[in-house]
């Protein structure tokens, strides 16, 4: 369900990072090389990045496949940025959102996108209904899984929980109430990325010209990328990474970080 991408570094085209890559996400929508569930991603996509000197993100987002959209390829040859999120869909149900359910989902200086799926939705999820404020579901972008997890996650940020929190209580409590959901999200807020493999495969690759893509799968054949384990927090800034172990809702505590670097 889905492929995503974030990438933190030097300025670099959007293009570069999505459509020229020979397995990129351009063509992780009809031919992904390590998707587990599901085959075409063709329900939406969308790209977020960060303009210099302005914290809130743009957003192109459409209903339609990627490579149908000769808009955004134009639009990716000439925006760079040093700072981008993502994703092609691939729906779980059928919904009448459009482009809405697409992510990257978007708040004041945040993008966030879930590869996965939430197991019994929307039944499962009910009682997690009263954790949050009215307002913040009435703000819901759309009536899917994702979203709702984003306004999970959304409320813990704005609670003051820094990313690696948000993202790493958002996943024990959705599978906690959800077992067997697949839950890899992605964050980013224009300086760092933020990601959880849990259930879906995620790599990342710390680039030698200096940042770090961390993405579903690698989008080109480079031997440094490396494979996160699953249920593992991962934090990108720079070309330094972390890697925590994450734990099962009722697990003991996790073991301590490691962190991985390239020069």
């Amino acid at each position: 369900m889905c492929r995503h991408l974030a990438y933190v570094g030097p300025p670099q085209p959007l293009g570069a990072l999505v459509v020229a890559p020979p397995h990129g996400l351009f063509r992780q929508s009809w031919a992904p090389r390590r998707q587990r569930y599901g085959t075409v991603n063709a329900d939406g996509f969308g790209a977020g990045w960060y303009a210099q000197h302005d914290p809130v993100p743009a957003r192109y987002r459409r209903a339609g496949p990627i490579w149908a959209d000769p808009s955004f390829a134009d639009l990716a040859r000439v925006v760079r940025t040093g700072a981008l999120l993502a994703a092609v869909r691939d729906a779980t149900v059928p919904g009448a959102d459009q482009e809405a359910a697409a992510a990257p989902f978007a708040a004041d200086s945040w993008l966030f996108s879930h590869n996965g799926a939430v197991a019994g939705w929307p039944a499962a999820l009910a009682p997690l209904v009263a954790a949050l404020p009215a307002v913040d579901l009435l703000s819901l972008e759309a009536r899917n899984d994702s979203a709702f997890v984003w306004a999970l996650v959304l409320a813990r940020l704005r609670a003051g929980d820094e990313g690696g929190r948000a993202l790493a209580d958002t996943v024990r409590e959705v599978a906690e109430a959800a077992p067997g959901s697949r839950l890899n999200l992605l964050l980013t807020d224009g300086t760092t990325v933020t990601a959880t493999a849990w259930g879906d495969t995620l790599w990342y690759l710390s680039r030698p010209g200096g940042g770090t893509v961390v993405a579903s799968e690698p989008y080109d054949d480079d031997p440094h990328w490396r494979e996160a384990p699953d249920r593992t927090l991962l934090t990108a800034s720079g070309t330094e990474v972390l890697l925590t172990p994450l734990k099962e809702p009722s697990g003991a505590p996790a073991p301590a970080p490691r962190k991985e670097s390239r020069t």
